[in-house]
Parts: structure tokens; sequence; C-alpha cells
């Protein structure tokens, strides 16, 4: 019944038939109020039931790590490492337990003894109040019966007063607990939320609190703990945790496909276009390679059953990547494009070959092989135009796939390399007592882990389609000449420089410095890989200085390396901005102060003088005393003639 509140407890004594039904309206919703909240009662006393389980079993399990280096097994040596392993793991579960023990007492105060307290006192009162209502409305019906059956003709005073009393009483007596069960059943409307909704507040701050207590003893001590135990169990695990499935795959377009044996027909593996490819080593298998999407998002690792159908595949994937085949010839577009890599490509393993390529003494250079990208193609023409490299990398030079060991200091290409002149490199990494580190007062100190695809001598260093280009050139010089290992090292971004540094030594490997960086960038849709042109001197141009472009790969960080390289730029230029301030003002203070020493000194000069014409005027003047030594008085107007006598006698002598 809409718009109804409470029953009216001013019509109890009535006992009406629409008091009675309304009355059984309210009954009715007690008693679905009731099933309601012993459900919830059940499903609360569960949760309290399963956290005072967690918590003994938590306990338990703390307690059986603490008892691991008591045990003696038969095939067990004394493994010190495990058990101290296992000390640290009782002591975290044992604080985890403490805290579960919290949080069940939490889960009593909080969540059982409202809705225990409700269900037991309230709802246990409305039952009881309804049993005794209905026994004292049945006895005033009887009541009102006896009272109905009094005879009219043998009317006795004392039966009648007895069955008038008896009406009474059961009416009074049905009267009183019909209020009492009116305003329970009325109290129960408005307790019915607050039992509801206390409880569930009781749960959820007993859970924050849990919560709280766990965010405060995961410390970052404990936090580097697991971290380092979860890096070992995955390295032992490793070799196990993959399967290998053998599918025939095939191409589609611009989609890979792939078909197990039994199927009907092939499904989706993966869209190949705009990703890459390349070689890996995995698992001690011959012949993967490692497809990835455009985005990063997706990689699958793929064998094929010999050499050749390796290499098929990688080309295969590398030319619908650059999606050759929507052009009108792609068969002889990509016999073009391998061809033009094949000629154009010469892998150099170390910086001396490099070094020794590059050398502009005397060397006569070898006559080019590369077949030109335009000539008469008709509509081929501009799609090969693309793809030539001669407008933005030098022609004939070769690629540098690796990086040289810091030992090696007799290389005459890390000279170059790193711009660290004749200076000697300390293969352990150490600097001398009385060398402080360039990178020291360097406010920007940012490491990032990254892999050395290779580097190459570029012409432009103005354009970021070179790293493009480059990177294309690189990537398709690997596929193309199966060099598929690549050095990870950590690089180093600070004010100064780039570094590369060996993670396992840390040795520096090379030195970038920042001013030389002219250029940086990302690829276009694969973001882990990017290049930056370094300018250095010494290389084949007439005017000494040469472009190198050095391509790596990082792990989804390209975009944070350019935007480091790039504020370390920024960093370093207001720094030379301010160096240059701070130096033009103290050239001005150096002029003011020079200015204020020439002011002084002539001060002084004139000063001197104007004292040594008053001593020279002093010894000039006469002695005017008479003989009986008497003064002679003079008056104004002589005595100032005969100052202005001494005056002009002063300047003759002067002059």
């Amino acid at each position: 019944m809409p718009g109804i509140d409470k029953l009216p407890i001013e019509e109890t004594l009535e006992d009406s038939p629409q008091t009675r039904s309304l009355l059984g309206v309210f009954e009715e919703d007690a008693t679905a109020i009731s099933n309601y909240m012993n459900q919830l009662y059940q499903a609360m006393h569960r949760i309290y039931d399963a956290q005072n389980e967690l918590s003994a079993a938590t306990h338990l399990t703390s307690k059986l790590l603490k008892e691991y280096e008591k045990q003696r097994f038969p095939l067990g040596g004394d493994d010190e490492v495990m058990s101290s392993t296992l000390q640290q793991f009782s002591k975290v579960i044992d604080e985890l337990s403490s805290c579960h023990a919290v949080l069940s007492t939490q889960l009593a105060d909080a969540m059982m003894f409202p809705i225990t307290q409700f269900k037991e006192r309230d709802l246990k009162e409305i039952l009881t109040l309804k049993e005794v209502f209905q026994i004292a409305s049945n006895d005033h019906d009887a009541a009102i019966n006896r009272y109905s059956r009094l005879s009219k003709k043998r009317e006795n005073d004392k039966v009648k007063y007895e069955v008038i009393e008896d009406v009474y009483t059961s009416r009074k007596k049905q009267h009183q607990t019909m209020m009492h069960y009116f305003c329970a059943l009325n109290t129960l409307q408005y307790k019915k939320k607050i039992a509801l909704l206390e409880p569930l507040l009781g749960y959820m701050q007993a859970q924050i609190s849990f919560f709280k207590m766990g965010s405060e003893n995961l410390s970052e001590q404990l936090e580097e703990f697991l971290t380092n135990i979860g890096t070992s169990v995955q390295n032992k695990t490793g070799l196990v945790s993959s399967t290998w499935d053998r599918q025939f795959y095939f191409t589609q377009g611009g989609n890979l496909m792939s078909q197990a044996r039994g199927d009907v027909a092939g499904g989706l593996a993966m869209d190949i276009d705009n990703c890459s490819v390349m070689a890996v080593d995995c698992e001690d298998r011959r012949y993967c390679f490692q497809i990835t999407s455009f985005d990063g998002k997706k990689s699958s690792i793929l064998q094929a059953e010999s050499k050749k159908d390796h290499e098929e595949w990688i080309c295969t994937i590398n030319n619908i990547s650059k999606q050759i085949y929507l052009s009108e010839n792609p068969e002889e577009i990509a016999a073009r494009v391998n061809q033009s890599a094949l000629e154009a490509v010469t892998p150099s393993p170390s910086f001396q070959q490099r070094h020794e390529s590059l050398r502009p003494a005397g060397q006569s250079w070898p006559p080019t092989a590369r077949t030109s990208s335009s000539g008469s193609l008709g509509s081929e023409s501009t799609s090969l135009a693309a793809l030539s490299l001669d407008s933005l990398v030098a022609p004939d030079t070769p690629i540098q796939f690796d990086i040289i060991s810091p030992v090696c200091e007799d290389q005459p290409g890390q000279a170059k390399a790193s711009s660290q002149g004749n200076r000697r490199t300390n293969p352990f990494g150490e600097s001398g007592g009385g060398t402080k580190s360039e990178t020291e007062d360097s406010i920007l100190h940012q490491l990032f882990i990254v892999r050395f695809l290779g580097s190459m001598e570029v012409k432009s260093d103005d354009n970021p389609d070179v790293v493009y280009e480059t990177m294309r050139q690189i990537l398709a010089a690997r596929a193309i000449h199966n060099i598929f290992r690549m050095t990870e090292s950590h690089l180093l971004v600070t004010c100064d420089c780039l570094k590369l540094i060996d993670p396992q030594t840390q040795v520096t490997r090379l030195t970038f410095p920042l001013p030389s960086v002219v250029l940086y960038a990302t690829h276009q849709e694969n973001k882990r890989l990017f290049g930056f042109v370094l300018r250095t001197s010494g290389g084949r141009s007439e005017s000494n200085l040469s472009s190198v472009c050095y391509i790596f790969e990082s792990n989804n960080e390209g975009e944070k390396i350019c935007d480091s390289v790039g504020l370390a730029k920024q960093i370093a230029l207001h720094a030379e901005l301010d160096r240059r301030a701070s130096e033009k003002q103290k050239e001005i203070e150096r002029v003011k102060e020079k200015q204020q020493k020439e002011l002084s000194k002539q001060k002084q000069i004139e000063k001197d003088l104007e004292e040594q014409s008053r001593l020279i005027a002093a010894s000039s003047r006469p002695n005017q005393a008479s003989s009986e030594g008497q003064f002679v008085v003079l008056s104004s107007s002589q005595s100032e003639e005969s100052d202005l006598g001494e005056e002009g006698k002063k300047r003759e002598s002067e002059a």
C-alpha cells in the first residue's frame, strides 16, 4: 500500500476490519524482512568463518616455514639461502596473519554484532509479540462469545458480572498487546534500513583498514625482495613454460593466417601490415623468427623447417609489412628492393673495419654496385624513388652492427665515436682520485634499457626522414645477412652527453656529446625503435665533418627517450645562456670597477696637487714682523692683493 508509513495506534481500541487488513500487510512485510535478514546473516557468517579460517591457516603456514630449517630431508643438503629465504617469507606471512586476525576481530565487532543484535532482538521480539497478540485476540473473541450467549430469560447477576468482567479484562489485554505490537512493527520499518546498512558499512571499513595495514607493511625493501624472488623463479621455469604446436601458416593480403591439422579453413593469426620481423634465438631452437605487430602489443615466435624457409619467411613478411603487395607489380618491386638492399648494405662487424673503410687519406674507393632506382619504369619510378637512400644515406657506407668493448682502447674509431680524444679509458670502470665525473654535476640523470641495432653514415642531419630510412635499411640488412644478435646496454641521458653503459660491468662503452646530437626521432609506427644523428669530425666529406645515425630498440620507451634527450638539450641550452649572461654581467662589473678605480686615482692626483700648491704658497710668503717684535696689520684690500700676487707667482713658478 503506497503512502502508508505506519500502523495507526489510535485505531487499536476500535479493532476495525480495515485495521486488521493493514496489520496483515505489515505482518507480511515483517516476514519478508525476517527471511531476507536471515539469509544475509548466513552469508556474513560464512565470510566471518572464512576469515577466521584464513587467519588460522596463514598462521599455520608461517609456523611451518619457520620449522623448515629444523627439517632433515634425506636428499636435501644444508641450503642456507633457501632457509634464509623461507625465514623471510615466514616473517612476512606472520605479519599478514596478524593483519588477518585484526580483520577477523573487526568483522566480529562491526559486521556480525549489529546484524546479530537485529536478528536476535528486534525480529524475535516481533515474533513473540505476534504470538502474544494472537492469544489475546483469541481470548477476547472467546469472552465476546460468552457474553453473547447470556440468557435473556434467566438472568443471573453474578454470572453476568463475571462475563462482563471477563470481556473487560480480555479487551484491555488485547488493546495493550495490540499497541505494543503496532509500535514494534512501526519501529521495524525504520530499523530495517539501519540494520541493513550498518553491517555492510562495518565490513567495508574493516576491509579498508586491512588494506591500509597491508600497504604499510609492504615496504620498498619487501617489494624488492619479492621482485628478486619472482625473477629468479621465472628464469628457472622459463624453459618449460612455453608450448610449441605444429601448424600450417600462409599469408593472405596483409594478414598472417594459421591452420591446424584437421581444420577445414585457416584463421587470422596476426595483422602483419607495418609489423617488424627479425630472427631470434629461442629455447635453443633453430630457424626461429619473431613477428611484432605495429603497436608492439602482440608478438609471435615461429620456427621454420629449414634455413631457406627461414630466410624466405623473413623476406616475405618484411615485403608485406612495407605494403608492396598493394602496388601494380609487387613481385618486381620486391625483387628490386631486396636486390637494392643486398647491393647497398655491407655489414661491418666492428668499429675497426668501419674506421678503415672511412679513412680519407689516399684511399681508392671501390666502384659502387648500386642500381639506380630511377629509370624508365613508367608508373613504378615514383614508388622506387621513395625507396632509394641516395639522397639521405652516403653511398658505399658500411653498416656497424655491434659496439666495441671499452678494453679495446687501441681502436682508432673509439676516439671518434666517443669524442674523448686521446684520453685512456679504464677497462674496470674506475676513475682516478683527482678526476671528476663529467656527469656528476648534471641536473638530469635518466637510465633506459636499449639494444643496439646498427649505425651508418648519412648525408643529411636536418630531416627526420634520415632516421626513418636508416631504420629501414638496417632492419633490412639484418634480415638479409642473418645478423640476429643485439647488444643490450643502459643508455644514460644527462645534460652533457649520452652514455652507453655495460649492464654487467657498468663500464662506459660509448659516449656521445650532447651538442653533437643534432637530430633524434622515433619510428612512426613501431614506438620501440628510435635513433639519433651524431655530427662528428673526420668523415669522408670535404668539410671533414660527417653525420652518423645510430639506431636502437627499447622496451616501448622510444618516445620517452627522445623526450628525455630533448629535455637534456633544453636544460643544456638554458645553462649555456645563463653562463653567457653571467659572464657578460661579470665583464660589466669588471669595467665598472676599472672605471671606479680610474676615477679614484684621478681624484687622488687632484688632491695631491692641491696640497702641494698650498705648501708652495705657504713657503713663499715673506716674514712681515717688525724689529720690535710687533706685527704690521694690513687692510683687507691689501691682503687680497698680496694673495693675488702670490697666486700669480705660484702660477709663474709652476709654468
